[in-house]
């Protein structure tokens, strides 16, 4: 009795537990902790940024993140799947891969197993993290580094991305990659196809809702509606005074139906890619595809690692803002 004692006591003090309750389906924030296109959207605490190198989602199976700093300092973390019990439990190892201990210049805790318990609660969902460590001692390195109050704020992007993910369930937003290439997305927007093809076009439109961050400011909006012709956008970052140039040519134009142009994001040397919008309108409302189509695999995968998803979509909740606004003052 007395060693059952000790034990219990001895993995509580090992023992980090953090719970948040999402209100979200379990079966969502599931897919979202073990899908890398929607880990890469959330990992990690608020100003970080997530590239997932591995997951091989099995027991035995292993992960590779890297995390990215503000400042550019890169945290690369590794694991292995130990238990998967889709949608209710994973147990796996967390470690600190190589380089990560030159960044952070203290001695790393060892032997850490992370269990993630996902618990439906009448359509919401409790997760609780269960992080164990081989001593007490390393429990309390991992603590001082940081690990509660980081996980805390990597919970509040993951809220902030469920939310995201249920709004888009409403307005019917998909992004998918047909193939190496290619990047498709969908959108349904409550205005006729008209309308919409007129707000993309006319740079007065343009100028109230490309680029849909807060920071962002539209400091160029340039459009030579012709084939052959050109346009040009320039955004500027309030938060960091960065400018980020995007540039193209029209190759095909049938209003109010298709648009088809190159874009070039300016800062990237040799970056362009082939954009085709169509707008099918179907009882009043528009459905929007995008077709991107770039020149390499890396390409793409760069594109989907800049944020392009979150960004697309608060730009076209601007978009459709802007359409409501217009909607009303015509009606």
């Amino acid at each position: 009795m007395l060693k059952q004692n000790d034990f219990a006591s001895s993995e509580s003090e090992r023992k980090i537990v953090i719970t948040r309750v999402f209100n979200a389906p379990r079966e969502l924030v599931f897919k979202a902790w073990t899908e890398p296109k929607h880990i890469a959207q959330w990992w990690g605490p608020k100003g970080f940024t997530t590239r997932v190198t591995e997951l091989d989602f099995r027991p035995g199976g292993r992960s590779r993140y890297v995390m990215t700093g503000p400042d550019g300092t890169e945290y690369p973390v590794k694991g292995v799947f130990r238990e998967i019990v889709p949608p209710e439990r994973i147990v796996s190892t967390d470690e600190f891969d190589e380089g990560f201990e030159q960044v952070i210049n203290v001695e790393l805790p060892q032997g850490i197993v992370m269990t993630a318990i996902f618990e439906d609660l009448d359509g919401k969902t409790k997760l609780t993290l269960e992080i164990v460590h081989e001593s007490a001692s390393d429990r309390r390195k991992h603590e001082e580094m940081g690990v509660v109050a980081g996980w805390n704020s990597t919970f509040d992007c993951l809220d902030e991305f469920l939310a995201q993910q249920i709004e888009q369930q409403h307005n019917g937003f998909t992004l998918t990659l047909p193939s190496d290439r290619e990047i498709f997305i969908t959108r349904i927007l409550n205005a006729p196809r008209r309308l919409v093809f007129e707000v993309w076009t006319q740079p007065e439109h343009v100028k109230r809702w490309f680029g849909g961050c807060s920071t962002m400011t539209m400091t160029v909006c340039e459009i030579d509606l012709r084939v052959g012709g050109s346009w040009r956008y320039v955004l500027h970052d309030s938060s960091n005074g960065n400018d980020h140039g995007f540039s193209g040519e029209y190759r095909e134009i049938v209003p109010p139906e298709r648009l088809v142009s190159t874009e070039r994001y300016e800062p990237v040397p040799n970056s362009d890619s082939l954009n085709t919008l169509t707008l099918t309108e179907e009882e009043g409302k528009t459905i929007l595809h995008i077709h991107i189509q770039h020149q390499s695999k890396e390409q793409r995968d760069g594109h989907l690692q800049s944020g392009m998803e979150v960004g697309l979509r608060q730009t076209l909740n601007r978009l459709e803002e802007l359409l409501q606004s217009i909607s009303t003052v015509s009606g």
